[in-house]
């Protein structure tokens, strides 16, 4: 396996926005100031200068900086207002990514926040939608969900972007839907979702596979007498105990990977909670 590349190694694959003249300091070194110094807690541009001034020359080294200082609040400013974030947020999401396929973290947790202050006036706040890996206690990727859609929407191509192969892919109800199953399935990975009461077909279908014939009432046929044994009819073939006709004429495809009907129900490597 190849090694996994360096936090300095992808941010020196960030573009620099800078015209080369009047250069102070590398983008690498600025950017590694800005990483180190928000994983220490600060929250601001001013902060960040401030951290870097407080750490001096040695820092500054460490860092990449020739001229052994660390820019100030306005030079920090002007450089993320300019600066490509969609290139920036890939690279962060590449040095993550290594950490996987090294580490061995198996899963992905989706979840949408509001970030904090950051609606003003009649603005809606930015809403983001982020891929969580709770094993690296690290945000993957995330995205910026429009007002004019919603996470489910955004999560369809969050997804193909991700590294799924192999993971468990978890969200709430909102995540729920047959497209947001199948894109995890098709990218080799699977899934952990909430079933709440707003969908009881679907949560119908996965009680009737993980309980037993108790959960309900008995078939048309089984009620008369007319059934046998092995749950089939003369008219409808072999069907699975326990399972009403009104699921088996629904199929079981509402959530990919869920379940497999005909003789012996399994249940999928996909997997729902009902709740």
């Amino acid at each position: 396996m190849a090694a996994a590349l360096s936090l300095l190694e992808v941010l020196a694959t960030v573009a620099d926005p800078r015209s080369r003249k009047g250069r102070r300091h590398p983008l690498t070194a600025i950017l590694s100031l800005t990483v180190v110094a928000i994983l220490a807690g600060c929250k601001s541009l001013e902060a960040i200068a401030q951290f870097g001034r407080d750490r001096g020359t040695p820092l500054a080294h460490a860092l990449g900086f020739t001229r052994g200082l660390t820019p100030n609040k306005s030079c920090l400013s002007k450089l993320f207002r300019r600066l490509d974030i969609d290139a920036l947020e890939a690279a962060l999401s590449l040095w993550i990514a290594g950490r996987i396929a090294h580490h061995g973290w198996d899963a992905i947790a989706l979840d949408g926040k509001t970030a904090r202050a950051s609606k003003e006036g009649d603005a809606p706040g930015v809403h983001l939608l982020a891929a969580y890996v709770p094993a690296a206690a690290a945000v993957l990727s995330q995205v910026r969900v429009d007002a004019k859609t919603n996470e489910h929407k955004a999560a369809l191509k969050f997804l193909g972007v991700l590294p799924l192969a192999g993971m468990v892919v978890t969200g709430d109800a909102m995540f729920t839907h047959r497209d947001t199953a199948e894109v995890i399935r098709q990218g080799g990975g699977d899934y952990l979702l909430i079933v709440k009461d707003n969908q009881p077909e679907l949560k119908a279908q996965i009680e009737s596979v993980l309980h037993d014939d108790r959960d309900f009432s008995p078939l048309p046929a089984q009620a008369k007498g007319g059934g046998r044994a092995d749950g089939s009819d003369d008219g409808q073939g072999a069907r699975s105990q326990g399972i009403p006709a009104s699921v088996i004429d629904h199929g079981f495809g509402s959530l990919s990977g869920l379940a497999g009907g005909g003789s012996g129900v399994r249940v999928g490597a996909g997997a729902c909670l009902a709740g």
